[in-house]
């Protein structure tokens, strides 16, 4: 198989660059997600490759279904990927009256290498001003495990509020937030 990589990122920061997911970015978005630490706030299940590319694939066809979705970040003129971030549609199936179905959801997930050094921080409002600039500023949801600080001070420099919680049949409480 022949992957054409893309020509250029679609967005730059200071010290990053934002692209669309391409199909060989399998091995770092596995990679990103593998680390025990990283996962804790992420539901605590422990992915497999397959798992990994699936996620790849809901990213893919987040953009090509709606023209938006998270971006792989990597350093700038760097190859790794560091972090996925960004917004993508959502149907997380918790009900309409929840809000995080069939919406737009932003999300962050940064490699442990990278925590503390303002990666979310310093991407999110880049990748958010794109969303606004081509979809036009409409609400945008996020969900956050219970007890992650430091994405909760992270959504609420992004302009969120924590609207409801979302207890799921297994695992920690969610903390539901918009952006309206």
């Amino acid at each position: 198989m022949t992957v054409t990589p893309a020509p250029a990122p679609v967005l730059t920061t200071a010290r990053y660059e934002l692209w669309q997911p391409r199909a060989d970015d399998l091995a770092d978005l596995f990679d990103l997600t593998r680390d025990e630490e990283t996962r804790r706030f992420l539901g605590g299940f422990v992915p497999s490759e397959a798992d990994s590319f699936a996620r790849l694939l809901r990213n893919a066809g987040s953009w090509a279904l709606w023209g938006y979705g998270t971006f792989m970040v990597r350093g700038r003129g760097e190859a790794r990927i560091v972090a996925n971030c960004g917004v993508f549609r959502s149907h997380r199936g918790f009900g309409a009256e929840q809000g995080l179905d069939n919406v737009p959801e932003a999300g962050w997930i940064v490699h442990r290498d990278a925590w503390g050094q303002g990666l979310a921080s310093e991407v999110m409002p880049a990748a958010l001003a794109w969303f606004d600039s081509v979809h036009g500023r409409q609400r945008v949801a996020c969900m956050i495990e219970e007890g992650h600080g430091a994405s909760e001070a992270i959504a609420m420099k992004l302009g969120f509020v924590r609207y409801g919680t979302q207890q799921p049949e297994s695992g920690a409480a969610l903390g539901l937030w918009e952006r309206v």
